[in-house]
C-alpha cells in the first residue's frame, strides 16, 4: 500500500476516534472532574466555616470562663463579707449575753449577800440574846428580841 494512502486512512481514523472521544467520553470525564472539583470546593468551604465556628466557640468559651471567674470572685467576696458580718453579729450577741450573765451574777451575788447578812444578823441577834440571857439569867421573849434586832439594823444602816 501506498504510504500516503495509509497516512490518510490513519488521519481519518484519528479524527474519527478524536471526534468520538470528544462527543461521548469527554463530556462524561469533564462532568466527573467538575463534580470532583465541586466536592473539593464544598469541603474547603465547610472546613473554612468549621474553622470560623471553632474560633467563635473558643472566643465564647473564653468569655464564659472569664465571666464565671468574675462571678466566682464576687461570690467569694460576698461570702467573706457575710462571714465577717456573722462573726461581728456573734461577737455582739456574745457580748450582750456576757453582760446579761454578769448582771444576773451580780444580782445573784447581791441576793446571796443580802440573805447572808440577814442570816448573820439573825444569828448574831440570837447569839446576843442567848449571851445576854445567860448574863442576865433569864430569857428575853422573841418579840422583844425582834424589836432589838430591828433597832440594831436601823442603827447599822444609818451609821
Amino acid at each position: 500500500m501506498d504510504l500516503a494512502f495509509t497516512l490518510v486512512i490513519q488521519g481519518v481514523v484519528f479524527f474519527l476516534v478524536a471526534w468520538a472521544v470528544m462527543k461521548f467520553f469527554w463530556p462524561w470525564m469533564m462532568g466527573a472532574i467538575e463534580e470532583r472539583q465541586k466536592k473539593i470546593a464544598d469541603g474547603l468551604a465547610a472546613a473554612s466555616k468549621s474553622q470560623k465556628d471553632l474560633d467563635e466557640a473558643e472566643a465564647r468559651s473564653k468569655e464564659i470562663i472569664r465571666e464565671a471567674r468574675d462571678r466566682a470572685a464576687q461570690i467569694v467576696d460576698l461570702a467573706g463579707k457575710r462571714s465577717n458580718e456573722i462573726v461581728e453579729e456573734a461577737k455582739g450577741t456574745a457580748s450582750t449575753e456576757a453582760q446579761r450573765l454578769v448582771a444576773q451574777a451580780q444580782d445573784e451575788v447581791a441576793r446571796e449577800s443580802s440573805r447572808a447578812r440577814e442570816q448573820l444578823s439573825k444569828e448574831v441577834g440570837r447569839l446576843a440574846v442567848e449571851g445576854a440571857s445567860r448574863l442576865l439569867g433569864r430569857e428575853i421573849d422573841p418579840k422583844t428580841h425582834a424589836d432589838l434586832l430591828d433597832k440594831l439594823a436601823a442603827e447599822v444602816a444609818s451609821g
